[in-house]
């Protein structure tokens, strides 16, 4: 068997399995989406991803743009954003800062931080919840948004930190250096040189954190308490009757509106996140 031969085979297994696992992990999205034009009966009488010919259903996604009795996605889709938009600010400004501080500058005590960040990548977020929500309990920031976010500017997300230091390593610190002759200080060398140069990993963890932001609630739930500041997320889980039969087309068709602004941010800014992902498994 040639040499030739050998890569074409290989080449055709590799993306076999790739075809494979694309289509298992897109199929439940079309499924949901196909869903959202059937009736009950539908959804759960036969396995066909779309509804039959004269069952179509187009009356859920009015429905869905309704979620409650008081208001629409429009209105749910505002309170989330009015805590993932300082939540994504804060997050790439303070992991950021965290992250350049830690990877270009030595100090004492610098291995123990780096140990510290290391060791909180494997504790579960409901650790965290617990201390922050008797903080906020005591100065008062309950039932606010303010409560989802301002943690976020003091980077306390250790993933993302030592996300930028991976990335902050295939850049060379000639670099800083030649900043340091132009007579640029630390903050300025942040921003003109190292802010630039990691942009692809600074777009991924805005669109990290935005995406977990919106399937994020655990966070609201705990937090918000009050009616008008519900977000996307309790509002869908609203749609699940405890005491009825659930409308699963309505719901399915409430998800897929939901995701359709992450789904647009996750394709424009897929180039980036490509980059990113292999630039941050690379050393200097």
């Amino acid at each position: 068997m040639s040499a030739l031969t050998k890569r074409r085979i290989n080449s055709g297994i590799r993306y076999t399995i790739l075809v494979i696992v694309g289509v298992a992990l897109i199929y439940p999205l079309i499924w949901m989406i196909g869903s959202s034009f059937k009736w009950n009966l539908d959804i759960f009488g036969n396995l066909n991803i779309f509804p039959p010919v004269g069952a179509w259903t187009f009356d859920h996604y009015p429905n869905a743009w309704q979620l409650s009795m008081t208001n629409n996605m429009a209105f749910y889709y505002m309170n989330t954003l009015r805590f993932l938009i300082p939540r994504v600010i804060g997050t790439v400004i303070s992991c950021t800062i965290a992250a350049f501080a830690i990877s270009r500058f030595n100090f004492k005590g610098k291995k123990i931080i780096l140990t510290t960040v290391m060791v909180t990548l494997l504790m579960p977020e409901l650790a965290f919840r617990i201390p922050i929500f008797m903080f906020y309990n005591e100065i008062g920031l309950m039932n606010t948004f303010a409560s989802l976010y301002l943690h976020d500017f003091f980077g306390v997300n250790s993933f993302f930190v030592f996300m930028i230091i991976q990335f902050m390593r295939t850049i060379p610190k000639e670099l800083d250096e030649a900043a340091a002759i132009d007579g640029a200080g630390p903050i300025r060398t942040l921003i003109s040189v190292m802010v630039p140069a990691l942009r692809p990993i600074l777009i991924t963890v805005g669109l990290l954190t935005f995406m977990w932001g919106m399937n994020d609630f655990q966070g609201p739930l705990i937090f918000l308490r009050m009616p008008e500041y519900r977000v996307l997320a309790l509002a869908l889980r609203g749609l699940i009757d405890d005491y009825a039969v659930t409308q699963f087309g309505v719901l399915f068709a409430a998800a897929f509106m939901a995701l359709i602004p992450t789904l647009v941010i996750f394709f424009s800014c897929s180039r980036y996140f490509v980059d990113s992902v292999t630039s941050s498994g690379m050393k200097e």
